[in-house]
């Protein structure tokens, strides 16, 4: 296993929590507190989901730096990946459903980037 591939890992996920964070927040979850079409409880529930996101970024990038300093633990690599590729695959798919294009979200490109630098990491 390749520690630099998993230190690239972590900064990708940093650099996804601050995307997520501080520049996605005032675009999507302000503008989703301010509609005042939405049912109360669907809008409170795309907050939540908006913050587990939040969560999880933050986390990922934990989970990357923790295997690169303890490489013994190579599940974890194997789980954020599939976490990972899998986040990157919906983005897509709900990008398209929306007749959008998937790479204006930036979730599709950024979560893959991460789950491939993981994926590296693993066969090199």
């Amino acid at each position: 296993m390749q520690a630099y591939f998993l230190w690239q890992a972590t900064i990708l996920s940093v650099i996804t929590f601050y995307v997520h964070t501080f520049i996605g927040g005032p675009r999507v979850a302000a503008p989703l507190l301010a509609d005042k079409t939405l049912p109360v409880a669907s809008k409170w529930l795309n907050y939540y989901c908006w913050h587990i996101t939040t969560l999880y970024t933050l986390i990922m990038g934990g989970a990357y730096a923790y295997v690169a300093l303890f490489p013994d633990k190579i599940e974890l690599i194997v789980f954020l990946c599939i976490l990972n590729f899998s986040f990157s695959i919906l983005s897509f798919l709900v990008a398209l459903k929306a007749k959008i294009n998937p790479f204006r979200f930036p979730s599709t490109s950024l979560f893959f980037l991460v789950a491939l630098s993981g994926l590296t990491s693993l066969l090199i």
